[in-house]
């Protein structure tokens, strides 16, 4: 078991880079909650359809409560063997669908109701809830299956990890943007993370010659290699 700062070790000594890195992208997600800004903003409209600054706010911070709904769900017997990121994605229903479909519906309501109760809670569960990742995630092995019962699917539990901070690096940017604040600098381990990512669905989307004609020669670049 770490040990505690005051015996001279953080408590995430030893834990892997990539949640050492999930955990630095939420707290700057959580930093991002708790300015005075936002709360001023809470429920104008946010920069995303249909979604106050507040609900963008509580989508946000859920992408920290997420962590320990999922590492408290039990895995099925039958759903033991882990779905790849990239097949996740495939899976998955809200990339291209209609900002009335359901899950796009449940989405919204998820974050209507994490910050339902103010920006002061939504700051005050968000901090509680990463303090308490940092004692956790490091306890968990190297092999550690989630199960997401709303899919139903299995992934490694590092891979969603990987999923969640996509989702915190790019709402991050709305959330900023929704309340006129420069976008706060994802840690670099974080950003290569979600970039590695992002790249690979967009390959996979549109195909290597238009991700590397939009790096490399904008003169035929196609209009677009958005990952989703």
């Amino acid at each position: 078991m770490a040990r505690s700062k005051e015996h001279g070790m953080d408590a995430t000594d030893g834990m892997s880079a990539l949640r050492r890195a999930y955990l630095e992208t939420a707290r700057t997600a959580r930093d991002l909650v708790a300015e005075p800004a936002v709360a001023a903003a809470w429920d104008a409209p946010g920069a995303l359809d249909l979604m106050t600054v507040g609900d963008l706010a509580g989508h946000l911070a859920g992408q920290a409560f997420l962590v320990p709904q999922v590492l408290a769900e039990p895995v099925p017997a039958a759903h033991r063997t882990p779905l790849p990121l990239l097949d996740y994605y495939a899976a998955v229903r809200w990339i291209g669908s209609a900002p009335d479909h359901p899950v796009n519906i449940r989405i919204r309501r998820a974050g209507a109701e994490a910050g339902a109760d103010g920006p002061q809670a939504l700051t005050a569960r968000t901090t509680a809830t990463v303090d308490a990742l940092r004692r956790t995630l490091p306890a968990e092995p190297a092999d550690r299956l989630v199960h997401l019962p709303w899919g139903p699917w299995t992934l490694r539990l590092d891979d969603f990890l990987v999923s969640r901070m996509m989702e915190l690096a790019v709402h991050t940017d709305d959330l900023a943007f929704s309340v006129g604040l420069p976008t706060p600098p994802i840690p670099a381990a974080g950003l290569d993370t979600v970039i590695r990512l992002l790249t690979r669905l967009s390959v996979r989307r549109h195909g290597p010659t238009a991700l590397l004609r939009t790096l490399a020669r904008a003169e035929r670049a196609p209009a677009t290699v958005a990952a989703f």
